[in-house]
């Protein structure tokens, strides 16, 4: 992988050093030119317009479904575009149709977009069951005495947004299934780092955000198993998505455009489509390598150091993303992040959007250093001596 050649479609790395990958991803040039080629040369809406350019649009915007559908190893017509993976959340959320006694297990592992809906669905007489991690990690043996034939459904992480910690979806997958329950994975964290098949991984639905995988803002997929498409009720009705309407009624397409209402983010979705060419033409499983490697990297370095405690350290490496939480000694974790900030640095600090999981950890937040594909060692090196230089000044 030749990272000096990546580096050079980020020209903000000249100035700084990135680590905040897992809030949000740098956008390469080759997106960025995409997003404003619409713009410049067929900024129309799509499925709407019989003109040149409407059909431009809406050409170019199926083939990004055909992209993303590959990507993940899934049909296009499993491919619903949103503008985030809360959103893909919230659609499945409000759009199964839940009945008083139904139970949903998620985990205190979860990003609030993937806990807040489930929660909010106790208001309807729904059961939301929580299953803990043990040192940050989830293992399927804790969800064998949860999951039954009462389970609706199951709602857990790929991967730790706040720890990098793995989670076991393939064997909750096999449990899902001999329990009749449905699964969904967040796929936030593990779609822009590693390959990623929705078959093998036995899920029905997948979230992720585009980006924190090199795409535009206000982009997002939700896979949805085609199977499934009839039973889940869009969440939003509008222009694009009715097959008939009159004075007393209206009837919805078919498939997934029903979920699509309104004008989407079409330059988005279109740089998305980019984003997606991009990490394939470096290859995720060369992503992935590199990817470890910087991590082992990191969570040796800032083990070594006195004062500085690594939470999930002990997390599998080979399973693990780049998501490195830590803090030093009893500083707040925001007065790190910005020591770091003035030297370049860019790391995220607070609860992560976790705080039921900071509260099991006892701690009010963390400094958490996330690395994508365009980090280097060195970059790791530089971290490391000026988290040194903190602990070592209080």
């Amino acid at each position: 992988m030749d990272v000096r050649r990546i580096r050079a479609n980020f020209p903000i790395l000249n100035e700084v050093t990135y680590t905040d990958n897992a809030s949000t991803s740098l956008t390469p040039e080759p997106v960025l030119k995409v997003v404003l080629s619409y713009y410049r040369e067929f900024n129309a809406n799509v499925g709407r317009g019989v003109h040149r350019l409407s059909q431009v649009a809406s050409q170019k915007y199926e083939e990004v479904r055909k992209k993303v559908a590959a990507f993940i190893g899934a049909k296009e017509t499993e491919i619903i575009f949103t503008k985030n993976a809360t959103e893909a959340i919230n659609i499945v959320a409000s759009g199964l149709r839940w009945g008083r006694g139904d139970r949903i297990v998620t985990t205190s592992l979860e990003h609030h977009s993937n806990f807040l809906p489930w929660m909010r669905l106790r208001r309807a007489s729904v059961r939301v069951e929580v299953v803990r991690p043990r040192n940050g990690v989830l293992r399927a043996e804790d969800f064998e005495s949860v999951v039954d034939e009462r389970t609706k459904l199951v709602a857990i992480t790929h991967a730790s947004n706040a720890l990098g910690t793995p989670s076991p979806v393939e064997e909750i997958a096999r449990i899902c299934e001999e329990e009749g329950a449905l699964l969904l994975v967040d796929g936030s964290q593990s779609v822009p780092h590693m390959p990623i098949d929705v078959r093998r991984l036995g899920c029905d639905f997948l979230a992720f955000s585009g980006h924190k995988m090199l795409g535009p803002k206000g982009t997002g997929v939700l896979f949805m198993r085609e199977e499934l498409l009839d039973e889940v009720e869009p969440l939003l009705v509008g222009g694009g998505i009715v097959k008939e309407v009159s004075l007393n009624d209206f009837r919805l397409v078919k498939g997934c455009a029903k979920f699509e209402a309104g004008t989407p983010n079409v330059a988005g979705v279109i740089g998305l489509g980019s984003a997606v060419s991009y990490l394939r033409a470096v290859g995720m499983e060369e992503i992935r390598r590199y990817e470890v490697r910087l991590t082992e990297k990191m969570l040796d370095g800032l083990s070594s150091i006195e004062g500085v405690g690594v939470y999930a350290s002990d997390a599998p490496l080979e399973r693990r993303i780049g998501v490195v939480s830590f803090n030093v000694k009893n500083l707040n974790p925001h007065g790190v992040a910005l020591i770091l900030s003035e030297a370049n640095i860019m790391v995220r600090s607070g609860h992560h959007c976790c705080m039921p999981l900071m509260k099991e950890l006892g701690v009010n937040g963390t400094v958490r250093a996330s690395l994508y594909l365009y980090n280097t060692e060195e970059e790791v090196e530089s971290f490391l001596k000026v988290v040194e230089g903190i602990a070592g000044s209080f």
